[in-house]
């Protein structure tokens, strides 16, 4: 793969090419099997929203509140992560660096409070063993939060290569499809904030 550096009119070009092109077909088709399994985790809660044995339900246990805040902190990630997308096709490496770092930042705090949550319902004795319901949510949120931790690694990667490197063809490229992936997530939060959370206290 060669190193050399795009010039700022090629790396609006590359990243343009590289949103349109196969690679980003291939990465949608990822896209699509990770839809798959979230779609199959969605389908199991559904299923299971009622087997509480006898136990607490959503509208027990959820914080709505810490919810909106958490969900607040993520929307603002995926925006900022657009926004170094911008920084990107112009090719101002500070600013994408920049951009990598807020977004990481934020994606940071989303997962701690996601754990601060989880935490919490375990110590209250409300762990994914207490019901079929209980399972099924921390199924559901704890894969959604993996994914989110494995973004977290990817932007570092992406920063650190970025910062040696410059905007060479292969960066452009896993950059843009960082993008895609950050955005992805989003999308999948908002259904379980509106699935889980919102219609789980109704």
């Amino acid at each position: 793969m060669s190193l050399r550096q795009l010039t700022v009119a090629e790396t609006g070009v590359q990243a343009e090419k590289l949103r349109q092109g196969p690679t980003a077909l291939g990465f949608w088709i990822y896209l699509m099997t990770d839809l798959i399994l979230f779609a199959s985790l969605f389908a199991t809660y559904i299923v299971l929203l009622h087997g509480t044995y006898g136990g607490p339900s959503g509208k027990d246990i959820f914080d709505m509140p810490f919810v909106l805040a958490e969900t607040i902190i993520l929307l603002t990630s995926s925006f900022v992560c657009g926004l170094t997308m911008i920084a990107l096709r112009k090719a101002n490496k500070q600013l994408v660096l920049v951009g990598l770092g807020v977004t990481f930042a934020l994606g940071a705090a989303f997962l701690a409070l996601e754990l601060y949550e989880f935490t919490n319902l375990v110590i209250d004795g409300h762990s994914w063993q207490a019901s079929a319901y209980l399972s099924a949510f921390f199924t559901l949120v704890g894969t959604h939060g993996a994914h989110i931790a494995v973004g977290l690694l990817w932007i570092l990667v992406i920063a650190w290569q970025v910062f040696r490197r410059g905007f060479t063809k292969g960066v452009v490229r896993r950059l843009t499809s960082f993008s895609l992936f950050w955005h992805f997530l989003d999308l999948v939060w908002i259904f379980i904030f509106t699935i889980v959370y919102l219609m789980g206290v109704i």
